[in-house]
């Protein structure tokens, strides 16, 4: 894995997994988490849940669900993403 990333655990299904994200996904998760009223987990249960096809990485329908949720605030949550080459 690499060091940028972080991973965290959760029990899904009945199963336990790991999920490697960058910091800035994970905040924008967590966000998305506080705003629903919902634990992280939850919310990552129902990501899981929710995805059409199975062989979508979870962690792939997380960033997703994050770029989803900024697009439809305006980008309002935080500060603009920093550039990959900063």
């Amino acid at each position: 894995m690499s060091r940028h990333l972080r991973k965290r655990s959760f029990r899904l299904a009945g199963h336990r997994t790991s999920v490697a994200l960058e910091p800035e996904f994970w905040a924008a998760v967590e966000a998305i988490a506080a705003r629903r009223a919902q634990s992280l987990a939850a919310l990552v249960a129902e990501v899981d849940a929710a995805r059409p096809d199975p062989t979508l990485p979870l962690a792939s329908a997380l960033r997703l669900l994050a770029l989803r949720e900024a697009g439809d605030s305006g980008g309002q949550d935080g500060p603009p993403p920093r550039s990959i080459r900063e």
